[in-house]
This record gives C-alpha cells, sequence and structure tokens, in this order.
C-alpha cells in the first residue's frame, strides 16, 4: 500500500502551516519566525510529510562539522500512528548520512513516551539528562544519541 504522504523539503513558505501542527502539539510552540530562519539557515534543513489536504508532519534538523541534532518532529493528531513520524525521522537520518554526518543528537521530554518509544525504535541511545530543559511545563529532556554508520 502506497503512503498517503510523501516526504519533501521544507521551504520558508511552509512556516505558516508548521506553526499550526507545533501549536497543536506543543505547550511551548516555535513562532513563524523560529521555522522561517531554520529554513532559512545554511545549517539547518527542514523536511514535511505532504497529504493532498496539506503537511501531516515535520521535520527540523542541523548539522554542524559531522555533528547532527533533530531539533523539532511533530506530526498532526489525526496521522499519528500511520507511520509519518517515522518515515520523517528516517528520511532525516538518510540526509544526515548523504552529508557525511557521523552522529546524531535530540531532546525529548521525560514524559514524552511515545517519542522515546520511536527515537530508541530507530537505534538513538540516551546519553544524558538536561534539567529543567523544556518550560511550559517545566521539565526534564532525555538527551539521546545516534551514531550513524556511512554505508547505510
Amino acid at each position: 500500500m502506497d503512503a498517503p504522504y510523501r516526504i519533501r523539503s521544507a521551504v520558508p513558505a511552509d512556516a505558516a502551516p508548521l506553526v499550526v501542527i507545533e501549536r497543536r502539539c506543543f505547550s511551548d510552540p516555535w513562532s513563524e519566525n523560529s521555522f522561517r530562519e531554520a529554513l532559512d539557515s545554511p545549517w539547518s534543513f527542514g523536511l514535511v510529510a505532504h497529504t493532498s489536504p496539506g503537511i501531516a508532519g515535520y521535520l527540523i534538523a542541523r548539522e554542524v562539522v559531522g555533528t547532527g541534532e533533530v531539533l523539532n518532529l511533530a506530526v498532526s493528531p489525526e496521522y499519528r500512528r500511520h507511520g509519518v513520524a517515522r518515515a520523517l525521522l528516517g528520511a532525516g537520518l538518510t540526509y544526515f548520512r548523504k552529508r557525511r554526518v557521523e552522529e546524531v543528537f535530540l531532546e525529548v521530554r521525560e514524559s514524552n513516551r511515545s517519542a522515546q518509544a520511536l527515537y530508541l525504535s530507530a537505534g538513538f541511545r540516551p546519553i544524558g539528562q538536561r534539567a529543567a530543559y523544556y518550560r511550559n511545563p517545566k521539565e526534564d529532556a532525555l538527551v539521546l544519541w545516534l551514531a550513524l554508520e556511512q554505508n547505510a
């Protein structure tokens, strides 16, 4: 069965619909300007899962000197549990491999068990914790790490 979405590169014009998803998913959302800056930066990239009605989810990441970081990954509630987040993460990791990135980091809320399960199933491993990393509500973040194999 074909996926009901396709993964494509995000562009600055996608910022407004990304904010709509962001506000539905997170209690401390990025601003439209934050998305535009990330999508305009030479150090970062974005991917969207595009459906016929619009954007179902997105991934924003950056790369600096062989190290990648997943900054933001969200899927609209009505598209969850359909493989969208897994597809976006997989496409992001493929992008990093093509850029010869050696390792990838991310932070995830301690309470976000479903996101943790996704990342752990992709090979990420916990390596630390950031106290009070999230502001609204205040919560610690788990720091996850993945070594990327270049032949994958």
